[in-house]
């Protein structure tokens, strides 16, 4: 057999080259090279500044110039930032590796114990990156991506107390030069604790985070808002579907009552879906007659007082147990739990969209008028306070509609700029008001004597003229001989004749006035 022939001259790239014909390294490889070494020489000059017992304020510009090098004296460029924020995030992972060997917390690591100062390398670190943000030197984003690194490398017991950090730091933080570049990165980082977080065993940390995040951010901040209006149907009430032997309760109100929950749980379907809302309807119908047929006195109200037993008052989600329904109907708390869901879903249905299309049609509104009414009568009636109770809770509802609306309208900034005068209306000329006092002849008049103020001090209008000195001419006119044709008689002056009426007006209320004055 013949040897195969060589490959051809086109497939020469894909023979294996042998060292000696591999061509010399590129540019790239030995570019990386001096990346890699500036950032061990950053690092570097860092490590030397974190043991510096100064305020950051003194040596923390000198030593970004001095780790740098940058064109500009006070602020780095867009190049400059990302080295700096590359060997900063390096330097970070080296001191939590640092305090995790140790086995100390990150943020007591370097701490000493017997002088009581706070020497942590990490705390130090961000201190003086936190300066520099601030001062504007370095990128403002800089510092809310080395405390996401910090609590992504972190534990939940060390992330409480870089948590403390950030807290103490709120201030700063939420300075707008800061807080327009960071707060994505501080939200993205508190997301993501809170889904690490247990919420049985770690809720008072959820809730330092949702109380930071609060206060963070602007009310007004869209991405805190569910402006879509989203349900939480995950959240789904799981009950009994078959009866149990030896339950003195009637199953069928008690599949009743629970079957409530997956209409509040997402309202929108049962307002789209005609036979969903019949079935509501129809199964409220029967719980509001059994909370009406069983009320409760004052004793049941005073075996669950608010003031006495506040932890049994409130609860986060009620058990669903066939054998606890006869308890739950006698306590005032799950009755108001239920009717206060009811006034929940009928404002929703009231008002589900921006146009009438989507709201409900007229027989279904005239049916959530009346369930309306019927569940505020059944709070006024459960104690203790029913009717202070149902007072507070429309009070709340009426808020919940402005704050619904408002987030509907676009949610339009709260604080408005402050009203800046043009330059032509400061040394402008005011412009009069105009008089209408009813018709064209007044309005005339009170234009002449406000141009001549000397009108309104003539001697003459003090005296009240007699009615011959206007009916004279008006004879005149009337009188065939004079031969005064019509266009021209005085009773086409309007004016003239309106003066008339008001003197005739004058003359009987002057004759009024005295007559009652005899007769007194």
């Amino acid at each position: 057999m013949a040897e195969p022939s060589p490959p051809p001259a086109s497939n020469a790239g894909l023979r294996i080259l042998l060292s000696k014909d591999r061509p010399a390294p590129s540019p790239p490889p030995t570019a990386a090279v001096s990346s890699h070494a500036d950032r061990d020489r950053i690092i570097g000059v860092f490590r030397s500044a974190l043991s510096r017992n100064e305020p950051p304020e003194t040596f923390s510009l000198q030593t970004v110039q001095e780790a740098i090098k940058p064109q500009k004296e006070t602020v780095l460029v867009l190049e400059e930032n990302q080295s700096l924020e590359n060997a900063l995030r390096t330097l970070l992972q080296e001191l939590v590796s640092s305090a995790v060997q140790s086995g100390k917390k990150i943020m007591q690591y370097g701490n000493s114990l017997d002088s009581g100062e706070s020497n942590c390398p990490i705390t130090r670190l961000l201190d003086i990156v936190l300066y520099l943000c601030e001062r504007g030197h370095v990128e403002g984003g800089m510092v809310f991506q080395l405390l996401e690194d910090l609590t992504e490398m972190s534990t939940i017991k060390d992330c409480k107390d870089i948590f403390g950090y950030i807290e103490s730091q709120q201030d700063v933080l939420g300075k707008q030069e800061l807080f327009g570049r960071g707060k994505l990165v501080m939200l993205r980082t508190c997301n993501q604790l809170l889904r690490r977080l247990s919420k049985a065993n770690d809720v008072v940390f959820c809730g330092r985070i949702i109380m930071f995040l609060a206060h963070f951010f602007p009310l007004s901040e869209r991405s805190a808002l569910n402006i879509k209006g989203v349900f939480n149907t995950s959240n789904v009430t799981k009950y009994e579907k078959d009866a149990m032997d030896g339950i003195s309760v009637d199953f069928n109100f008690y599949k009743t009552l629970w079957s409530l929950q997956e209409h509040f749980s997402n309202p929108a379907l049962t307002n789209t879906n005609p036979a969903k809302w019949q079935k509501f309807s129809s199964n409220l119908a029967v719980v509001l007659s059994t909370f009406e047929a069983q009320p409760l006195s004052d004793d049941d109200g005073k075996l669950n007082n608010l003031n006495e037993e506040e932890d049994a008052a409130f609860n986060i989600k009620y058990l669903t147990s066939s054998k606890l329904m006869g308890l739950e109907l006698k306590d005032p708390s799950f009755r108001r739990h239920i009717l206060v869901q009811c006034l929940i879903f009928f404002d929703y249905l009231k008002a589900p969209g921006k146009n009438d299309k989507e709201g409900p049609t007229g027989s279904m509104k005239e049916e959530i008028k009346s369930c309306e009414e019927h569940v505020k009568k059944l709070l006024e009636i459960i104690p203790p306070k029913g009717k202070e109770f149902l007072k507070s809770i429309e009070h709340i509802l009426e808020r919940e509609k402005n704050w619904v609306w408002w987030k509907r309208d676009g949610c339009l900034a709260f604080e408005k700029p402050p009203f800046e005068k043009k330059p032509g209306q400061a040394g402008g000329r005011k412009r009069k008001p105009r008089w209408r006092l009813g018709n064209k002849e007044l309005s005339q008049l009170w234009k002449w004597a406000e141009q001549n103020p000397n009108v309104l001090t003539d001697p003459d209008r003090v005296r009240m003229p007699s009615i011959t000195e206007y009916w004279k001419p008006l004879a005149e006119d009337m009188d065939p001989s004079a031969g005064i044709e019509e266009e021209y008689h005085h009773k086409s002056n309007r004016a003239q004749l309106l003066e008339l009426i008001i003197l005739l007006t004058l003359q009987h209320w002057d004759l009024s006035f005295q007559n009652s004055l005899l007769m007194a």
